[in-house]
């Protein structure tokens, strides 16, 4: 009996538990491919958490298998409302998936990390299952699947350009990007008494009809029209043109609404909302999560993705980079959305006073671990701005780069009597921390990198320059490799200063739209040369929504339609990545006649002509520092996924 009563801590999960809750129907019913992890950097959990709070009854449904008689999905009967859909914190495919199309042997997503129980694209196998069973009760999906998928969009698993996931679903409405604001304005319409089919000004959702209804109209939205669906099967640049668009849209604080044509149907792209305030994100990571895993798992093994998070703090959302490859913009949006130092604190004891807790907080971080509390001086100027990044190709002068609040938590947390060492495992952006390419920065910056090195990496301290090609850099939208350097200088300084003995780790990118052969030949010399033999590498991964992908696809960048070299065969692949090993002896004689054949000797000397000196390799954490954490993906993610086609560590962005 008092397990029974333990258990209504977390959201319930089989009928039972809703009987225990006095509840004989339910008003939503949430559908994961996650399992349930009832903590505030799961989505699905913070979904169930806002639903709860708006006093409404809600349970949770994770990972239902598909392959059976469909049981899970009829277990817990018909919502009230609707039905709300999503593949869990990563996009299916990328789950399931390696860089070069092969399975993965984990889910980092289930207990005992075991494979198979979610299905590919499992937004629209889970939605349509759900509409075949009740086909009356409406389905809203959302989460990073459906978000990226909101519009035509490459496949990189099929290979081919798919319609909306609307279409593909037969969901009634999507919710893109961070949804607690969107699913608080559908709840309070429908408890209004608003039909569903009705919910057509909710903004950041969107949704499909037949051509013949029309367009609803809305005096405060101004549309665009985007090239339709069969136009960018035709036309491959049509499709790129329409990224654009897109990109832009998603980046504004006023949006347009977004319209596009499928055969006899219109998509419908609502504007998003603004972003949250800090008292709107404050109230979603306070809400009562127990921060556990649903007892339902005690006795299948630990979950990976928790294990890694447990102890962390994540202080903020969003992303200003821009970066080509990265969908966090698309998904969290550019504008920084900070926590206030209350909440972020609160949190921290809650932490510090889990059973299990040794004193070490893994990660004081976020999608970009020191854009904490950053935003434009002139709030006007933003409201004009359509650029995709805040700082490139340099930093925008409106922007407040300022680390002292950020500073200020770090030193509040080290002061806690219970945390012996808080880590910052997120990565961070080290451009901002240049004086060469951050020109308009404070102080702060210098107080920054001494606390952050004296204090916060436990040995080895993560930033991702991704390439040393300067035409590739500039694709990527990621600065000239020469603040890197500058960077690299500033952290050895303050390494040698302080003794500390720590290993700085760059991440690199191969197979980049843009980035041949040749690059990758010279990124190899010029990491050599500085000292690094390379460890965190990853092979490009086409995901939706992003510039490299449409790229990738097309062929032509989708601002200028300029065509690009991109490397999209398995074996060319394979041979930019290799490069990155230089060092290891089976790779020596194959470099030697790459680099022979395409006329580069000088690579060749630079890369292997000092056969008899001995190469400076990374230092090595000695056994006085602290073991080293888990870090995470640069969406607040756990980077955990590790390539099995090889047998380096391939961390891939989270989607």
């Amino acid at each position: 009996m008092k397990e029974l009563q333990e258990i209504t801590g977390w959201l319930p999960t089989t009928k039972k538990e809703v009987e225990m809750r006095g509840w004989d129907e339910l008003d939503v019913i949430l559908i994961s491919g996650d399992a349930y992890v009832d903590h505030p950097a799961f989505g699905p959990a913070v979904i169930g958490r806002i639903i709860e709070s708006e006093g409404y009854r809600v349970a949770i449904v994770p990972q239902p298998n598909w392959q059976d008689d469909l049981r899970d999905f009829r277990k817990l009967g018909k919502p009230k409302y609707f039905f709300g859909v999503t593949s869990g914190c990563m996009d299916s495919m990328v789950n399931h998936y390696t860089a070069n199309k092969r399975l993965r042997s984990t889910d980092a997503y289930t207990p005992g990390g075991e494979a198979g129980f979610r299905p590919d694209y499992a937004v629209a196998v889970y939605s349509k299952i759900l509409k075949s069973i009740y086909p009356d009760t409406p389905v809203i999906i959302g989460g990073i699947e459906a978000s990226l998928r909101r519009v035509t969009h490459y496949d990189y698993w099929s290979d081919k350009l798919m319609p909306s996931i609307l279409e593909t679903s037969g969901a009634d409405l999507l919710v893109y990007g961070m949804g607690e604001q969107p699913l608080k304005e559908i709840l309070k319409l429908l408890k209004k008494g608003v039909p569903f089919h009705q919910l057509t000004m909710v903004k950041q959702t969107a949704y499909i009809r037949d051509q013949s209804k029309g367009i609803p109209k809305n005096k405060n939205w101004k549309d665009i029209t985007i090239r339709s669906h069969q136009d960018c099967l035709e036309d491959k640049k049509a499709f790129a043109a329409n990224f654009k668009q897109v990109e832009q849209e998603s980046n504004k604080v006023f949006a347009n609404r977004i319209i596009q044509n499928i055969s006899e149907k219109t998509v419908i792209i609502n504007p998003p909302f603004q972003t949250m305030t800090e008292n709107e994100i404050d109230a979603s990571f306070d809400l009562p999560y127990t921060r556990l895993p649903h007892p339902k798992y005690n006795k299948r093994g630990a979950i990976p993705a928790y294990e890694m998070i447990k102890f962390s703090i994540n202080m903020h959302r969003g992303c200003f980079g821009g970066c080509s490859f990265c969908t966090i913009s698309a998904h969290q949006g550019k504008f920084i959305t900070s926590r206030s130092q209350k909440s972020i604190l609160n949190e921290v004891e809650q932490v510090v006073n889990m059973p299990d807790f040794k004193g070490y907080i893994s990660d004081l971080g976020g999608p970009s671990a020191n854009m904490y509390k950053m935003k434009g001086v002139v709030q006007e100027v933003c409201d004009k701005c359509i650029a995709p990044s805040c700082i490139h190709p340099v930093i925008c002068s409106n922007l407040d780069t300022s680390h002292a609040e950020l500073i200020e938590i770090y030193r509040k947390v080290d002061e806690h009597p219970k945390v012996k060492k808080a880590f910052v495992g997120s990565g961070i952006r080290y451009d901002l921390l240049t004086r060469s390419y951050n020109k308009k920065a404070d102080t702060s910056i210098d107080d920054y990198m001494v606390q952050l090195l004296t204090r916060h990496v436990s040995g080895r301290l993560k930033v991702a320059p991704e390439h040393t090609s300067a035409e590739t850099l500039k694709i990527m939208r990621k600065p000239s490799f020469e603040h890197f350097k500058e960077f690299k200088k500033l952290f050895d300084n303050i390494d040698r200063k302080f003794g500390l003995n720590q290993q700085l780790v760059p991440y690199f990118i191969s197979g980049h739209p843009g980035c041949k052969e040749e690059d990758m030949a010279n990124l190899a010399a010029e990491t050599k040369e500085l000292g690094f033999k390379l460890e965190y590498v990853q092979d490009f991964t086409p995901t939706p929504m992003t510039v490299a992908t449409v790229m990738y696809y097309s062929g032509c960048h989708p601002y200028t339609l300029k065509q690009y070299y991109t490397p999209k065969s398995k074996q060319e692949k394979i041979n930019q990545h290799r490069f990155f090993f230089w060092y290891k002896k089976e790779n020596r004689d194959w470099i030697k006649k790459r680099l022979t054949e395409a006329g580069r000797p000088d690579l060749l000397r630079r890369l292997l002509g000092s056969d008899k000196k001995e190469l400076c390799p990374q230092k090595k954490p000695t056994s006085k520092t602290i073991p080293k954490l888990p870090g995470k993906h640069r969406s607040g993610k756990p980077m955990s996924l590790q390539d099995d086609s090889s047998e380096n560590k391939i961390i891939y962005k989270k989607t």
